[in-house]
């Protein structure tokens, strides 16, 4: 059995000094742990997690203090690599309007296990002025589903991390009010769904169907605690993993971030 969790956790040097971190891990003890939104270099957060078995994998931006990802694994991988691979990010572009360019965030990681690929993503928000739902809808969700399915070639995917878009109306508590505003466009929603088409599958609605079950919450209105949220963090995994996913939670009981982990265990 395999237990893989991911979290974004919107600062590990901040889960870190409170010990959230520390004390996840001691309870929930993930085999593969992905981060998004890490805001740190390596080093700039004293887990000391190699005591505890786990080999530590990041992604950072360019720019300090600002987006990242990372992996904690206590199976060895027999690769890892960051970001998408150059025979598929130069089908697509990936600055903005404004000149930033999403390559630059360290976004993304795959990880090669045994059986299977880890892939965690912290997708580019839209913007509140919808001014990277271009970038998002024709070039970061295409380009990141092609990458999947060429993974798909050798073995199937797990993919997992902060998607940063509502599925469907039962993936946040106020659809009606939020439709067409960032997370909830048409645009990202065909996004999501395109990996859906493509026979990936939504390990939690495996188990859990209606709302109420979120992933992230507004600092605002004490939305957490009456559970106004959305889920906009996943477990994806290939057609040929599904009968292998024996759990799939959300744990909005583990704070410490505005988002809450998720997480899949499978028979393999």
């Amino acid at each position: 059995m395999t237990t893989i969790y991911s979290w974004n956790v919107n600062g590990i040097r901040a889960v870190t000094r409170k010990g959230t971190l520390q004390g996840f891990i001691q309870a929930h003890r993930p085999d593969i742990l992905c981060l998004q939104e890490t805001k740190a270099q390596p080093g700039q957060a004293d887990i000391k997690l190699d005591a505890q078995g786990y080999r530590e994998y990041w992604n950072s931006a360019q720019k300090k203090g600002y987006s990242g990802t990372a992996i904690f694994s206590r199976i060895e991988p027999s690769s890892v690599f960051n970001d998408l691979p150059a025979a598929i990010a130069r089908r697509y572009a990936f600055t903005d309007a404004a000149g930033r360019d999403s390559l630059d965030e360290g976004r993304l990681i795959t990880a090669e296990y045994a059986h299977f690929y880890v892939v965690t993503v912290y997708t580019p928000n839209a913007k509140d002025d919808l001014s990277r739902l271009e970038l998002r809808h024709r070039h970061w969700d295409p380009a990141l589903l092609a990458h999947c399915r060429r993974l798909e070639q050798k073995k199937p995917v797990v993919l997992c991390g902060d998607l940063n878009v509502a599925h469907t109306e039962l993936d946040l508590a106020n659809p009606g009010p939020n439709r067409g505003k960032k997370g909830f466009t048409d645009e990202e929603r065909s996004g999501f769904q395109s990996f859906i088409d493509a026979g990936f599958v939504d390990t939690f609605r495996l188990f859990k169907q209606g709302n109420g079950y979120y992933t992230w919450w507004s600092h605002f209105a004490n939305s957490r605690a009456r559970n106004i949220g959305w889920r906009i963090d996943y477990v994806l995994v290939s057609a040929a993993l599904r009968d292998a996913v024996t759990a799939a939670r959300i744990h909005p009981d583990i704070l410490g971030s505005d988002h809450c982990p998720v997480s899949i265990t499978l028979a393999v």
